[in-house]
């Protein structure tokens, strides 16, 4: 895990607008589920979870992406394991930088049924979420078997490297002209893999030829990817 929190007001804006493709299409409250079974780390010190939960308001959570949600009438929630029946209850689905046999003794990795089960999701549907990690911060070999599905695969590399707080050296401004970026002028993207693309899928965001940020309609559904987990 970086140990440095990136600036992130403006980044949380512009990811909320993903939903939109879930909410504007639905007449009941969506319900946007954030992984807590590839990513599922736990403090060394107290052995507590921590990373990327609802509930966590330090820099190391994703609270405060939860209150603009619910302020947006979505419902959040958490998902245990990413089974059909799960996934059938809620429309967004975010997973978060996978771990590494370093975050967790025994991690979760991404395997054939949850890849199954998750294009099956996305294909009648569902909008998903994949907030990777740079190398090596994040487990790429079995999320990139999820993400070839859907024409993408994140590379094994650290780019927007940042000094401490020197956030400055991780902002874009070059913005394309992408609803995502609808009303934004500069992002913060601290120490990010970028992403192959092929087939279906387009890039949302490019810097010196490579692509930091994509997207892809699959189906029914959305599919939404940055290396970086830090909003």
């Amino acid at each position: 895990m970086k140990n440095q929190k990136t600036s992130w007001h403006q980044l949380i804006v512009l990811l909320f607008l993903f939903a939109g493709f879930a909410l504007q299409n639905s007449q009941a409250q969506t319900v946007v589920g954030l992984d807590n079974w590839f990513n599922r780390e736990t403090n060394a010190k107290t052995g507590q979870p921590y990373h990327y939960l609802w509930t966590d308001a330090e820099w190391s959570g994703y609270s405060r992406w939860g209150e603009i949600f619910t302020s947006k009438g979505a419902k959040i929630t958490t998902v245990e394991k990413p089974s059909s029946s799960v996934l059938k209850t809620i429309e967004v689905y975010i997973i978060v930088d996978p771990d590494t046999t370093t975050e967790s003794k025994s991690p979760n990795y991404i395997m054939p049924d949850d890849i199954k089960t998750i294009k099956k999701w996305v294909k009648k549907g569902g909008v998903l979420v994949v907030l990777a990690n740079d190398a090596p911060n994040c487990e790429f070999t079995h999320l990139n078997r999820l993400m070839k599905n859907f024409g993408m695969t994140f590379n094994h590399v650290t780019l927007h490297p940042v000094t401490g707080t020197e956030f400055e050296m991780g902002a874009s401004k070059n913005l394309p002209d992408h609803p995502v970026f609808k009303g934004v002028s500069k992002i913060y993207i601290k120490e990010i893999s970028d992403i192959n693309l092929s087939d279906r899928a387009k890039p949302i965001l490019t810097e010196n030829s490579k692509v930091l940020i994509a997207e892809c309609n699959y189906g029914k559904g959305y599919v939404f990817a940055i290396g970086d987990p830090w909003i």
